[in-house]
């Protein structure tokens, strides 16, 4: 009997199903140290415990993205590991700041299955969760993935699409607790932007490229320990190219963001995204923002505003279907979130 983890294939899945992923992980300074030379972040409140504190928190905690990628890469063996494709995201949450010295592991909740007309994959719905080790969730989110069958011949389980918020309202946004921006330094934080100065349907260039390296990409998904396939082993494709993790190009199209939203301090939900075209070494990243909506929050000088953050490989900016409705091969990441910003 053999001992090695050929993962789960779609016919291992069923409604209701919870896998606890392993393996538990410390997190701590040297993360932050990692994720901001691989990116590179330099949002202030995730670089500096000064002004953290400036802010009501009782240090900086580690960034939203980085304790989202830690939590993701522990469910990659069980969930996306004969993956096809990562097809989307919902309902995704920032419940709690991650602190350094937290221990994060993830667990999974099958919530949707539906199998695919070629009868050789089929698309399963998980909600995931992050907790520390007080056992409280400080990031959930929906995700689902279009899985390889082990046998084809096995048969179709009844189909369950799960009914999904297409946008979070404010009112679902946790506001880390002691946050407030009254007394926000827009000096320290590089831009005199802020909530006020953003207009519903205004769109951002922010101009800067960074060409994707192998080398980076792989340390990067290495540190998630993300073990896809895909992103590593070089036979996995016909061309011999490793993709690169979906993750990696959120993060770095995020990081490109700062010129132009450098006070989008916190992401504190996740509306839905897309990988809209794979994205390979050698290919330079850019990005662009859409301002969809804003909202004030109960927390003292904390506005809520709601972003479309695009990537890019190339292309005019601000461009991302076309008359087919398809997105347009230029376009890595199409990205809806909401981020929490000085008033």
């Amino acid at each position: 009997m053999s001992k090695t983890n050929a993962g789960f294939f779609f016919e291992d899945y069923h409604i209701g199903q919870v896998i606890r992923h392993a393996v538990p992980r410390t997190v701590g300074s040297g993360e932050r140290a990692l994720y901001h030379a691989l990116y590179p972040a330099r949002h202030a409140l995730y670089s500096s415990d000064a002004f953290a504190q400036g802010c009501g928190l009782a240090a900086s905690p580690l960034d939203d993205l980085a304790a989202f990628h830690v939590v993701f890469g522990k469910t990659v063996p069980d969930v996306s590991l004969n993956a096809r494709a990562n097809l989307g995201y919902a309902e995704g949450r920032w419940v709690m700041p991650v602190w350094p010295g937290d221990t994060l592991r993830s667990e999974s909740e099958v919530i949707g299955l539906k199998q695919n007309s070629n009868g050789k994959t089929g698309v399963v719905w998980v909600r995931s969760r992050g907790i520390n080790q007080h056992d409280e969730v400080v990031i959930e989110y929906v995700r689902w993935v279009m899985v390889k069958k082990r046998d084809e011949a096995a048969p179709a389980p009844e189909t369950v699409v799960p009914d999904l918020k297409p946008v979070l309202d404010v009112s679902d946004l946790a506001i880390p607790e002691g946050l407030n921006f009254s007394g926000y330094d827009f000096g320290l934080a590089g831009e005199p932007h802020r909530w006020g100065d953003y207009q519903l349907g205004e769109t951002i260039d922010h101009v800067d490229g960074v060409t994707i390296e192998e080398a980076e990409h792989m340390m990067a998904t290495r540190l998630w320990q993300n073990t896809s396939k895909t992103h590593f082993d070089g036979t996995m494709r016909d061309d011999g190219a490793r993709l690169i993790y979906g993750g990696h190009v959120i993060s770095m199209a995020r990081t490109l963001s700062f010129n132009g939203l450098a006070n989008a301090q916190m992401i504190a939900g996740l509306n839905g995204g897309a990988h809209a075209n794979p994205c390979f070494a050698g290919d330079t990243v850019r990005a662009w923002s859409e301002v969809l909506d804003k909202a004030e929050t109960g927390a003292p000088g904390v506005g809520a505003i709601r972003l479309r953050l695009v990537a890019t490989k190339g292309g005019a900016p601000f461009t991302l279907r076309g008359e087919d409705g398809k997105y347009l091969p230029h376009v890595l990441l199409d990205l809806d979130y909401w981020a929490l910003m000085p008033m």
